[in-house]
C-alpha cells in the first residue's frame, strides 16, 4: 500500500476509506478513496466483510475480460475500465452508519467492490435477515447465482441431476438442489479434497472416473473444458446441459460431432446478470437477492467459507487466488479495523 493509504488511519473516517484496485493485469493495490456526503436518499455503509468471487475476479485480475464483453461484465458500482485500473467486486456486507432511520444500524448486503466505507442509494442495499451472520451473508452473491442457475435448469421431482465442479457456485447449487423431492444428486470434481465440503453439505461426491451417467440435467460450474466435456458425456438422451461457468477469453473445444445430435442434447447457458427467462416477468433481481439471503439461514453454507484475511493482505490474496496458488472456495476479507 502506498503512502496515501498508510496515512489513511489519520484521516476523517467519515469522509475517506480504503479501496482495492486492479491497477493493471496481475497488479493490485489499496488506495485511499474520498467519500461524498450521503444525499437524503443515500446510505453510508461501513464494511464488515467482502468476499472474492474466485472465478470472475480472477479473470478480471488477470486482465482476461474479452473486449466485446467489457460493458456486459461491469459490476454495479465498478469504477474504471477493464483491463485496468479498475475497482471491481460485488460481495459486500456492512453496517449502515448514515441514512434513513429504517436502515441505520442494520447489517446490509450490497453489490459493491472491496472498500472500507462507501455511499450508495438506499435502494441498493438489502438488509441481512436475522439469523444470518455477517460473514456468511457475503455468500448471497453465490446463492443468488445458484438460484438463477436452478431457475434456468428447471429440475423436476425425481430428476437425476449432476453438478460438475465443487467450487463456491457448484456447492451452492448442490445444497439447494438436494431439497428437491426425490432428486438423485451427484457432485463431480477432479479434486478429491472437495469430498469433505460435500460431506458437510450432505451431497454425494464423485471423482470424474466415477461420475454417474444417464443424467437428466448436468450443470457445469467447473470453468474447465474437461468439466463441460464430462457434462456432455454423462447426460441422458434428450438431456440438458446448463453451462454456468464463465471462461473469459479462453476458447473451449467440444465434441459436438460424435453422438451429440443423435442424442438430441441441449446445451444452455446460465448467467446471473439477468433473471432467468422463466422468472423474469415475476421476479426482479432484488427479489432474487432477497431470496438468496433468506436461504442463507441454513448454517450448512458455512462450509463454503474456507479462508479469511485482513484487508491489508487483499492484494496478495487476490494475486494468489488468480494464479491458482490459494485453493479453497469462498475467501473473505475482514474490514472490521479498516479506516
Amino acid at each position: 500500500m502506498g503512502d496515501d493509504a498508510e496515512t489513511a488511519g489519520g484521516m476523517d473516517a467519515m469522509t475517506h476509506g480504503i479501496a482495492f484496485w486492479v491497477e493493471s493485469p496481475g497488479v493490485g493495490a489499496l488506495r485511499r478513496e474520498p467519500i461524498a456526503a450521503p444525499a437524503p436518499d443515500d446510505v453510508q455503509v461501513r464494511t464488515l466483510y467482502t468476499a472474492i468471487s474466485r472465478g470472475t475476479e480472477a479473470v478480471v485480475f488477470r486482465g482476461e475480460v474479452p473486449e466485446r464483453e467489457r460493458m456486459r461484465m461491469r459490476a454495479p458500482f465498478q469504477h474504471g475500465d477493464f483491463p485496468g485500473p479498475v475497482k471491481y467486486g460485488y460481495l459486500n456486507v456492512g453496517v449502515v452508519e448514515r441514512g434513513p432511520a429504517s436502515l441505520r444500524g442494520r447489517t446490509v448486503f450490497t453489490l459493491f467492490p472491496h472498500q472500507s466505507r462507501f455511499v450508495v442509494p438506499a435502494t441498493a442495499v438489502v438488509p441481512v435477515p436475522d439469523g444470518v451472520p455477517a460473514r456468511r451473508a457475503v455468500l448471497a452473491g453465490a446463492v443468488e447465482t445458484a438460484v438463477n442457475v436452478l431457475w434456468d435448469a428447471a429440475p423436476l421431482i425425481g430428476d437425476r441431476l449432476t453438478v460438475v465442479g465443487a467450487g463456491m457456485i457448484g456447492c451452492a447449487v448442490a445444497r439447494l438442489a438436494r431439497g428437491i423431492p426425490g432428486v438423485d444428486l451427484a457432485v463431480v470434481d477432479a479434486d478429491a479434497g472437495k469430498r469433505d465440503v460435500c460431506m458437510a453439505l450432505e451431497v454425494p461426491f464423485h471423482l470424474p472416473a466415477d461420475a454417474p451417467g444417464d443424467r437428466d440435467i448436468v450443470i457445469d460450474t467447473s470453468a474447465s473444458e474437461e468439466g463441460l466435456r464430462l457434462a456432455l458425456r454423462t447426460a441422458v438422451t434428450d438431456g440438458v446441459i446448463v453451462e454456468a461457468s464463465w471462461f473469459g477469453s479462453r476458447d473451449v473445444r467440444l465434441p459436438l460431432g460424435e453422438d451429440f445430435h443423435s442424442r438430441r442434447l441441449t446445451l444452455r447457458s446460465s448467467q446471473v446478470g439477468a433473471v432467468a427467462p422463466g422468472r423474469r416477468g415475476t421476479r426482479s433481481a432484488t427479489d432474487r437477492l432477497g431470496l438468496a439471503l433468506h436461504l442463507l439461514r441454513d448454517p450448512a453454507f458455512d462450509a463454503l467459507l474456507t479462508g479469511d484475511a485482513p484487508w491489508r493482505e487483499l492484494p496478495a490474496v487476490m494475486a494468489a487466488i488468480a494464479d491458482g496458488g490459494s485453493p479453497g472456495l469462498c475467501h473473505t476479507i475482514d474490514w472490521s479495523d479498516a479506516p
